[in-house]
């Protein structure tokens, strides 16, 4: 059982019977009452995102989620293929059920794919990801303190905001929750 104590960001829970994620969170004392968490999830069946307050102490099953390491092949205009690594079979992972995070991952990486009932519902990415940029306008050298940025767009197809000084070939670090840049890598 999982405590409303438990919660943090990316905790997986069960809530009508349906698995979901901890997106946000905030404990909240009101002056007269008892305690509250104030939740934000996803359900991770449809993808619906919903806003509920929860008494403090509320408990949850935890879901009978399997996570298998997978790697990715290829993306073939609808579904993300992977293949398991172990037996070699392959699945195929629609768009809706990646909720944006396909621009973050490379041909033949290794991601952690979680699976409900034998049906893929997520994936497991790292929180950051080194990317290099395919195309951005030209740099422009001394420009490092303005703080203005340029879209650029990286090897996956995604397109990020970034400084100015950004040219075509150099590696970047990208947040994968929110798809800002992070930094240049070497």
């Amino acid at each position: 059982m999982i405590s409303t104590t438990d919660f943090k960001k990316g905790k997986k829970i069960e809530i009508d019977g349906d698995p979901c994620e901890i997106l946000d969170f905030q404990h909240f004392k009101p002056g007269k009452g008892g305690a509250f968490m104030r939740t934000k999830w996803r359900n991770l069946l449809t993808g619906a995102v919903v806003e509920k307050n929860f008494r403090a102490g509320t408990k949850f099953n935890e879901p009978d989620v399997e996570t298998k390491e997978m790697q990715y092949l290829y993306n073939d205009g609808k579904n993300y293929v992977f293949m398991d690594l172990t037996t070699y079979e392959q699945i195929s992972v629609e768009e809706d059920v990646m909720a944006g995070k396909g621009g973050y991952i490379k041909d033949g990486q290794t991601i952690k794919v979680m699976n409900y009932q034998g049906r893929p519902i997520d994936l497991d990415i790292p929180l950051s990801v080194v990317l290099e940029v395919t195309s951005t306008d030209p740099g422009l050298k001394g420009d490092t303190v303005s703080g203005a940025t340029k879209p650029a767009t990286l090897e996956t197809g995604i397109t990020v905001n970034v400084p100015l000084f950004i040219n075509e070939g150099d590696k970047i670090k990208v947040d994968t929750r929110t798809g800002d840049y992070q930094g240049r890598e070497n």
